[in-house]
């Protein structure tokens, strides 16, 4: 994406006068912030809906122009990346969310689009118990899944206990951010933020000077909802962040997960509700999670690639095998759910068939859950 598009992304989602609805709207109707600027003056022509309010507030784009310049040069000097919704690695999986932000702000090295990505919540007031489960859970995964990325906020309580021992384990994790990129909240987690620059990053919808309010918070939690295949909840109260969290990611239709505790624990409160009312599925252990995820093949991958795998030049391929393939050679890197509704098989079925597929070395993975098939 040029530097003019990213200019004008950046301006019009600092527009007064106009809500990210709004000005994801005018993105995707127009294809760009660039073409929304450029229609300023006429934009009835191009979308005849737009209320005498928007009309009005896309006259003036000087304030949100000099705000855009500015934070453009703070990323040059910072090394701050910013993903715009069309960028090709803006996190896929969030680009599908109605709410989307429009630009996202990114630090360190992280793959927002790996191809498993697990969001870690819970209380800020973890027990030792809450600990115990997400060290055991993570050392766990890492050895069932090799290649995950873990996602929290870098709170206190569970999220930064998830952060440690994601980098502990040698996954990349990332923290979403409820303020920008100028500052750390709380401070106290800043070392744990600069090492995990170099084993993920930091992320944020917001430019920086923005203060880490408490509305914030509840915005960027969508973010850790969205970005992720499934979101766990390790420990909560009655009520708190963690299962607003996991609220948003049921509406995303998106996997949840819940640890229970001990009946009468005030953090364990939150998720043995939830679980009572079939908000989350039940886990005691990372096999629980692989196995529901459908992720249990992930390691066998992991030892047939160290090992090597040689593509047969002629494999032999089940029907439903030849119908992801003669899908993917008429139009190649498509969505597992992409796939699943263009060849009618069932997205059970279809990791199934895609693995062996891989396995056989017929096809690979994408970043954003894509499949390209090898030529």
């Amino acid at each position: 994406m040029n530097e003019q598009e990213i200019y004008y992304t950046l301006a019009l989602s600092r527009m007064t006068g106009i809500n990210l609805q709004t000005a994801l709207h005018l993105y995707q109707q127009l294809g760009g912030a660039q073409a929304v600027y450029e229609h300023r003056d006429d934009i009835c022509d191009v979308i005849p809906d737009c209320s005498p309010r928007l009309v009005a507030s896309l006259k003036d784009w000087s304030s949100a122009l000099q705000r855009a310049a500015a934070e453009m040069e703070y990323m040059q000097q910072h090394s701050i990346r910013p993903l715009c919704l069309d960028s090709d690695d803006y996190p896929a999986r969030l680009r599908e969310c109605p709410d989307a932000p429009l630009v996202l702000y990114s630090l360190g090295n992280a793959q927002l689009n790996q191809r498993r990505v697990v969001s870690i919540v819970g209380t800020r007031h973890a027990t030792q118990y809450g600990c115990d489960l997400i060290h055991r859970f993570v050392a766990d995964l890492r050895q069932l899944c090799p290649q995950v990325l873990i996602v929290s906020g870098l709170a206190y309580g569970i999220d930064i206990c998830a952060h440690r021992e994601a980098l502990a384990q040698g996954y990349e994790t990332v923290a979403v951010l409820a303020h920008g990129l100028d500052d750390i909240y709380p401070s106290m987690h800043r070392s744990t933020a600069i090492q995990m620059l170099s084993q993920g990053g930091l992320l944020t919808e917001y430019m920086t000077q923005t203060q880490p309010d408490k509305r914030n918070f509840v915005q960027r939690n969508r973010i850790v909802a969205g970005i992720a295949d499934a979101t766990i909840l390790v420990e909560s109260a009655a009520h708190g962040g963690g299962l607003i969290t996991m609220g948003i990611a049921q509406s995303y239709d998106r996997s949840t997960f819940a640890f229970p505790g001990a009946v009468g624990m005030p953090y364990s409160e939150g998720c043995n509700n939830l679980l009572r009312d079939n908000g989350a599925a039940l886990i005691t252990s990372a096999d629980d999670f692989v196995k529901a995820m459908g992720w249990q093949t992930d390691s066998q991958l992991q030892q047939a690639k160290a090992e090597g795998i040689e593509r047969t030049l002629f494999p032999e391929l089940s029907p439903d095998e030849q119908r992801i393939v003669s899908l993917l050679s008429q139009t190649n890197d498509l969505q597992q759910n992409v796939l699943s509704v263009k060849t009618g098989i069932p997205i059970g079925q279809l990791t199934a068939l895609l693995f062996q597929l891989e396995m056989k070395g017929v096809l690979k993975p994408l970043a954003g859950g894509n499949y390209h098939l090898l030529q």
